[in-house]
């Protein structure tokens, strides 16, 4: 299901919106976790970041998952998606990548290599499943004008941030570089502590329905 709040900036003088979308819900502690995504519409391309789940696996059994499409939910065409961005690769995250073969998706390198080659870290036939292309990023790169990727360690080592300029404050879509919003509070790892240093207008966390904005 599409969530009706959005966020509507200017990446440089384009002006540009973010929708999260909701796409699951895990079992997490005892309560119903959402699983978030986002897309950026701008004037030279959409964006999709992250792609959720799309499938049940018998590894993540035990969280019951419960899914909505992403390729069902009102307002979101899978064709009209002209570039994906993992934030990292964990299976909540990279489980839609298989809809989107022949596209770029853009991740950091070194989140490439440990989800490929560690193990018990994700469900590795749905990081590489047929026909998924990957552009390997080593470090700060331009997405698009204004959009920009950045590495964020801390949750895992090769997560990174999507950084949108949006005048004065950029919006941040933060993946798990906090779980829960309340993290950003009190920052304990490298990517939430760069968060705080960008002064964020707000922060979309993949599993928080409700953005995170700096206390004033």
């Amino acid at each position: 299901m599409v969530d009706p709040s959005t966020t509507t900036g200017s990446a440089g003088t384009a002006s540009v919106t973010v929708t999260p979308v909701l796409v699951a819900e895990l079992l997490a502690e005892g309560e119903r976790m959402p699983v978030c995504v986002h897309v950026i519409d701008h004037p030279d391309g959409r964006v999709l970041v992250d792609t959720g789940m799309t499938e049940l696996h018998p590894a993540v059994a035990d969280m019951d998952p419960r899914l909505f499409p992403l390729g069902e939910q009102p307002g979101v065409d899978l064709g009209s998606i002209d570039i994906v961005v993992n934030t990292h690769l964990h299976f909540d995250h990279c489980g839609g990548n298989r809809l989107f073969a022949g596209r770029p998706i853009h991740v950091q390198r070194r989140e490439l290599d440990d989800a490929r080659s560690r193990d018990d870290y994700t469900i590795r036939e749905w990081v590489d499943a047929p026909g998924v292309q990957y552009v390997a990023v080593d470090g700060e790169s331009e997405l698009l004008p204004g959009i920009r990727l950045v590495p964020a360690p801390g949750h895992t080592p090769g997560s990174q941030l999507v950084v949108i300029a949006t005048g004065a404050r950029p919006v941040v879509i933060a993946g798990d570089t906090a779980v829960f919003s309340g993290e950003l509070d009190d920052p304990t790892t490298d990517g939430q502590r760069l968060i705080r240093a960008f002064d964020p207008e707000l922060v979309w966390l993949a599993h928080d329905r409700e953005p995170w904005r700096p206390p004033r």
